[in-house]
């Protein structure tokens, strides 16, 4: 959605394919980071994106057994918006619509799944739908993959990837949010047990971590034992802990880390999740997605515009954005080592403690600021070198 506004934006006409007929579902990982909020700033979009309902998370708090720390504080960042905006997704992805709809090349289709790519002589020069109507043909020079990490045009296509593992799955789940309850997002971790919550206005947006393919064992041993759990590392939900009424209300996210050896073929290219799927650590899966969209957008509104693109022109989108997925990736995969893999494994009896660097964020509070610039900017963050070719109406 990103990546064909900014592209309608500079005039260049665009076809965005939705295959549901809205965009109302829970995707649960509804974070917007400081780079996402300063890239709506350099549109000028900001005041009128922040008026839709959200959250803001300026530090992350965590325990580790009997230890309190404050792990992150977004205060300092060098940007617009010094916190992390806790939004709805449908409400991003439908501001992003309505805006690139005021551009008459930007064309968005619903109910319009990809099936099937079109190739001509080694080149990807469209793609067929499936949409109520019937099938759909599309031809284009350029089709971008932006299906998620089940993509079905990274599929088509053929493109081959490194699955890099994941020691953890997350339940998620909701709870309803009472007034006196903590204002922080925060999570906790116990020997074998790890839970995180969101604050989302009137509601805690919750993930229970549970062991790779643990998910038949925890329902195994039964919703009440399930409901312990949650009350053992949340106390004070005990009394609402049933609003979870069956299985129903808890939700599996299979954890996925991987990463496309080449991200396009002549006529292709496939960004986020399609390209690199990321771990929930750190919630930085869609900020990502939309650092390749603007990346995307630089390099390739000019030759779309002229109709020159090359596979040398995919082939940088690639190069510039592998530097911080990759950096991400290995953040991601060393925490999972490191601490999900350690704490998972541990016995009950056990109590878990901090590592020295979780301390000495409580000591020296400026410390605080490493991990906010990391997981609120990232590795090379991306600003908008687009034109706007003609003021929307």
């Amino acid at each position: 959605m990103m990546l064909g506004f900014l592209l309608a934006r500079a005039g260049v006409k665009v076809v965005v394919l939705e295959r549901h007929a809205d965009f109302f579902r829970d995707f649960r990982g509804d974070t917007v980071h400081p780079s996402t909020l300063e890239l709506m700033h350099e549109l000028g979009l900001l005041d009128d994106f922040l008026k839709l309902p959200h959250q803001k998370v300026q530090t992350l708090t965590g325990q580790v057994g009997a230890a309190h720390l404050a792990m992150v504080d977004f205060g300092h960042l060098p940007t617009r918006c010094k916190f992390i905006a806790l939004m709805p997704q449908w409400d991003f992805l439908n501001f992003l619509a309505d805006r690139g709809k005021r551009y008459k090349t930007f064309d968005l289709r619903m109910q319009a799944e990809a099936t099937e790519l079109i190739e001509e002589g080694g080149r990807i020069v469209g793609l067929h739908a499936e949409t109520p109507d019937g099938t759909l043909a599309i031809h284009a020079d350029l089709v971008v993959g932006c299906d998620g990490r089940h993509s079905t045009v990274r599929e088509k296509a053929g493109l081959k990837s490194d699955d890099y593992g994941a020691p953890m799955d997350v339940l998620w789940f909701r709870l309803s949010r009472k007034d006196g309850d903590s204002t922080d997002t925060f999570g906790h971790i116990e020997a074998g047990k790890m839970m995180i919550m969101l604050d989302r206005g009137d509601y805690w947006q919750c993930a229970y971590v549970i062991s790779k393919g643990g998910i038949a064992k925890v329902q195994a041993e039964g919703l009440d034992a399930f409901r312990k759990r949650v009350i053992e590392m949340s106390p004070f939900v005990a009394g609402r802990i049933h609003e979870l009424k069956s299985w129903d209300d808890v939700k599996l996210l299979s954890v996925t880390v991987d990463r496309l050896q080449r991200w396009w073929r002549p006529g292709l290219i496939c960004i986020g999740d399609a390209a690199h799927a990321m771990s929930p650590i750190g919630g930085v899966g869609i900020n990502m997605a939309v650092q390749d969209a603007v990346a995307a957008a630089n390099r390739l509104a000019a030759p779309l515009m002229s109709r020159t693109v090359t596979v040398h022109d995919l082939a940088a989108i690639q190069e510039r954005r592998t530097l911080p997925v990759r950096f991400t990736q290995w953040l991601q995969l060393t925490i999972q080592k490191r601490i999900i893999s350690r704490v998972l494994g541990m016995e009950s009896q056990q109590r878990p403690k901090p590592p020295l660097f979780f301390k000495l964020f409580n000591v020296f509070p400026a410390l605080r600021r490493i991990p906010a610039r990391l997981l609120g900017m990232g590795i090379r963050p991306e600003h908008i070198h687009t034109p706007e070719a003609a003021a929307a109406p």
